[in-house]
């Protein structure tokens, strides 16, 4: 099917059947799926108090970064309300409630909302954590709102979902390693289920963008390659505490993460590699002399990436956290 630049509802209209065929293994059903009290202890049995008190036992030997980054992860997960509200906005995809595309950002949505609040209980009865500074962040981060370049394009929302979910995977999958790792078994547990339903997520956004360069190929790797010169911003880019200014927070949240090697700038480039290879850009035909030079530029970008990290110190602890006591 021929696209043009103005063909973005004629593209997501062709790709609604390729949507619905699959969204039952995109979305898993509620009643088979987990949600945070299965992981938590409950508060009806009279074994509550000692279980909270073996959680808290366990959070003791979490370092300082691991707790920063756990908690940084918490926020961004419960600002979600943002995340529906900004894929309502995108052109075309929600006109119809009934439709598959809103099916999918209703059922996406959904799944991740559990993550923020199963954490937040995680984190609320570790009794490390002073909850009001994390609440009042996580209020910010919904109030101040956040643009991620990607306007009201779907083409460039996909691309930024498709990296950005692969990058919440990687992280909370290395904070549940860590977690094992000082013995808090528990909290493995749960980061572990959270990082597998982003995993999930990442390949039904990649596939989204797969779809795309099918039938509409330069106008795909036009908005992958604005995407990437722009650089993919995380939600959490926004993040600030009570008397901090927008960007501070975030800046010291990446480097605690990048000090423990749970996000670092190589997982950033890794995951362009892998996108390139996914999306197999190498190998595209049929693209207008734009888009041919947008590819160039893509798949060069790895290694100037990598060679601007190689330059990059590991930085120090020199900042704390008001969230944490």
């Amino acid at each position: 099917m021929p696209a043009t630049r103005t063909s973005r509802s004629e593209v997501l209209h062709h790709l609604e059947g390729f949507l619905s065929k699959n969204l039952d293994g995109f979305l898993k059903k509620v009643e088979d799926s987990w949600q945070p009290a299965d992981f938590l202890p409950d508060a009806r049995l009279d074994t509550f108090f000692d279980e909270v008190k073996q959680l808290r036992e366990k959070a003791k030997n979490l370092s300082y970064d691991l707790l920063a980054v756990l908690i940084g992860d918490t926020i961004t997960e419960e600002a979600l309300p943002n995340y529906e509200a900004w894929f309502y906005q995108l052109d075309d995809l929600s006109r119809d409630r009934h439709s598959p595309w809103s099916q999918w950002i209703r059922g996406w949505t959904a799944e991740e909302n559990r993550h923020g609040d199963l954490l937040n209980r995680y984190l609320y009865l570790s009794g490390r954590v002073d909850m009001r500074e994390m609440e009042a962040s996580t209020q910010y981060l919904i109030n101040d709102g956040f643009d991620l370049g990607t306007a009201h394009d779907p083409y460039r929302a996909f691309v930024y979902t498709s990296y950005q979910e692969q990058a919440t995977n990687i992280s909370h999958r290395r904070v549940g390693q860590l977690a094992r790792l000082a013995g808090d078994d528990g909290l493995s547990k749960i980061c572990g289920m959270i990082a597998g339903d982003e995993n999930r997520h990442a390949r039904v956004y990649k596939s989204f963008v797969e779809k795309i360069f099918e039938v509409d190929p330069s106008e795909m790797m036009l908005a992958f390659e604005d995407m990437m010169r722009k650089k993919i911003v995380m939600p959490a880019h926004y993040m600030r505490e009570l008397g901090i200014e927008m960007g501070k927070t975030f800046g010291h949240f990446t480097d605690a993460a990048q000090r423990i090697g749970v996000y670092t700038s190589a997982d950033y480039t890794d995951i362009l590699d892998s996108l390139l290879a996914d999306w197999k850009i190498a190998h595209l035909t049929g693209l207008t002399a734009a888009a041919d030079k947008a590819r160039d530029y893509l798949m060069a970008l790895p290694n100037r990436l990598r060679r601007v990290a190689d330059r990059m110190p590991v930085p120090r602890l020199e900042y704390r956290f008001k969230w944490i006591d």
